[in-house]
């Protein structure tokens, strides 16, 4: 045997036999108290920062695949503005061309040789006769139908109430039509109705919009009965009406 191969048998051995004495030393370290608590502890930073390891391993998956997703983006739309470069420079002839207003363009853009054209103004059209307003009741919010106490709306639901509301409107809008309405136009009827409102006003009443049950059976399909009254109670509690009574009638005004 070489005198070489010698050397590097002995040299494997004596690693052999250091590794050994290590692991022996490793090994009665560990049964050592004071030491055995040191060991702990490194072992349990191990396992976090191999838990860490962990984590750092599935960011790093994240954000490859976000960057993949960002090279495709950006691919698409290189794709696009080279198609929409394509379009521009490719614009049939046979389109419309967009007009430019007179006033968005620059007075040194103007060719001085070409007249201008003044545009003639629209004639003025005369404004329509103004119509006076009639005076409609707000319908009844959420807020107040919770407000409303159990005992007066009873069964009542939110979109009775206001249904009601809309046909009373409708009595009140059909009612001061009339009354808005020229004498001279009117037939027997409306002129009827005109001269029996003009008889129910009373000084309580001038400049208020009001309705009496003949109204409502006039203008409305609403039968005037126990459950129709039970809602003007609701009306009232909710500030939508007020009564003035007088010469045996009732007066439901709009407040």
């Amino acid at each position: 045997m070489a005198s070489s191969d010698l050397e590097q048998l002995c040299s494997h051995v004596n690693e052999k036999i250091g590794n050994i004495k290590k692991t022996l030393s490793l090994r009665n370290c560990g049964q050592e108290p004071t030491l055995k608590t040191v060991l702990n502890k490194i072992g349990d930073e191990i396992i976090v920062v191999n838990e860490l390891l962990n984590k750092l391993e599935l960011e790093i998956q994240y954000q490859e695949q976000t960057n993949n997703s960002l090279k495709e983006l950006c691919e698409s739309l290189e794709e696009d503005y080279k198609d929409v470069e394509h379009l521009k420079e490719n614009i049939p002839s046979h389109l419309p061309q967009v007009t430019v207003a007179q006033s968005c363009v620059k007075g040194s853009d103007l060719d001085p040789e070409e007249p201008f054209k003044v545009e003639e103004p629209e004639p003025i059209k005369k404004p329509p006769k103004e119509q006076r307003s009639i005076k409609e009741m707000p319908f009844i919010t959420c807020d107040e139908f919770n407000g409303v106490p159990s005992y007066m709306k009873s069964r009542l639901t939110y979109g009775q109430i206001n249904d009601v509301i809309k046909e009373i409107n409708k009595a009140v809008i059909s009612k001061y039509k009339i009354l808005h309405q020229p004498k001279k136009s009117m037939n027997s009827v409306a002129r009827n109705l005109y001269h029996r409102f003009i008889d129910e006003e009373t000084k309580d009443t001038k400049g208020r919009y009001f309705i009496v049950e003949a109204d409502i059976k006039e203008f409305t399909t609403l039968k005037v009965d126990k459950k129709f009254h039970v809602l003007l109670n609701i009306l009232r509690h909710c500030r939508r009406l007020s009564e003035v009574r007088g010469g045996g009638l009732t007066r439901y005004v709009i407040t």
